[in-house]
């Protein structure tokens, strides 16, 4: 399942840059947050647990075993799941988001997809 969900969120930051390289700043958005919840999925299956997908589980247990028991993601990326989400719902749900927002949630999403497929390589 570990490589499924890293393959998913590698399609995902694709996708996403795609959608942001045609002023779909919205869809952007919306597959940046999904290629990082992808790799948090990913993250948590490679030490062994089976989650339930959902949005706050997989947030907590990323955090939980990634940032406070093991430490091995740095923790200035300990809310950065959480904002991609909130993001993501702007974009899904609200006004929408901004090219500069989408461009920042891009950079973000692929920040934190490359640190954690370094920690569970």
């Amino acid at each position: 399942m570990k490589e499924i969900f890293k393959n998913k969120a590698l399609k995902n930051i694709k996708i996403a840059e795609i959608a942001f390289e045609n002023a779909c700043f919205n869809a952007s958005a919306n597959r940046a947050y999904y290629a990082a919840f992808d790799a948090a999925i990913a993250a948590i299956y490679s030490i062994g647990i089976e989650p339930r997908i959902d949005h706050k589980v997989i947030q907590s247990l990323l955090s939980d075993y990634f940032f406070n028991k093991r430490k091995i993601i740095p923790s200035k990326y300990r809310g950065d799941l959480k904002k991609l989400q909130e993001n993501r719902n702007i974009a899904d749900y609200h006004e929408g988001v901004s090219k500069k927002t989408a461009k920042k949630q891009l950079f973000l999403a692929k920040e934190l997809v490359e640190i954690i497929f370094k920690v569970i390589e």
